[in-house]
This record gives structure tokens, C-alpha cells and sequence, in this order.
């Protein structure tokens, strides 16, 4: 048994929510927040059976793209004394995916 951790951009999340689901597999979604740039994301934790991960990520991938967004630039010269950039392209969306092993597994 595996538990999989898909980080999802929040644009993506309510396709492949369908698609897991479509596919049969059980999700939690939980509210999660990036790092980088604090923008929203959504991460679910789906438990399945060794032989099924490579499809449920496949699904995943498929239904989450990468895309590219302008982000305001900020900077601090110092003593709070702040300027604007010219915004800067970066990179969002995709999913970052972690693969565990599970020692026990209950549905009650």
C-alpha cells in the first residue's frame, strides 16, 4: 500500500478531482498554501494499492499543467524603503508528488 501527496495549483484541483475520482480512486483535499509565491494550492492524499500508483499519477498529470503568470516585483533598498519592478514570468501549476509506503491502512 502507498499513500500518494499530490500538491496541486488550485486551478487544477477540481479536474483532477474529477478524474481520480472518475478512475475510482478515494482523495482527501486539504487547503494548502505554496511557499514561493503564497499562492493557493490544493493537496490530496490518495492511499493505494502498489500496482495502481503509476495510473493515479498519470491522472494527475494529465490534469495538471504548467503555465506561465506574471508575478508583481518588489524591492527593499532599506530601511523600509520599498520600490516596484517590472512584474517577472514565472513559472506555476504542474504537481509536486510524494510517494510513501504505509504500514496500515483503516477505513472505519
Amino acid at each position: 500500500m502507498k499513500l500518494i501527496y499530490a500538491i496541486v495549483n488550485n486551478s487544477d484541483t477540481k479536474s483532477v478531482c474529477q478524474a481520480l475520482t472518475s478512475a475510482g480512486y478515494y482523495a482527501t483535499k486539504l487547503a494548502s498554501t505554496g511557499g514561493f509565491l503564497s499562492s493557493g494550492s490544493t493537496t490530496f492524499l490518495i492511499c493505494v494499492e502498489d500496482e495502481k500508483v503509476d495510473s493515479a499519477i498519470k491522472i494527475i498529470s494529465e490534469k495538471s499543467r504548467r503555465r506561465k503568470q506574471f508575478v508583481p516585483s518588489v524591492n527593499s533598498v532599506g530601511m523600509g524603503t520599498y520600490f516596484s519592478s517590472p512584474p517577472i514570468e514565472v513559472s506555476v501549476g504542474g504537481a509536486t508528488i510524494f510517494v510513501t509506503d504505509v504500514e496500515r491502512y483503516e477505513k472505519v
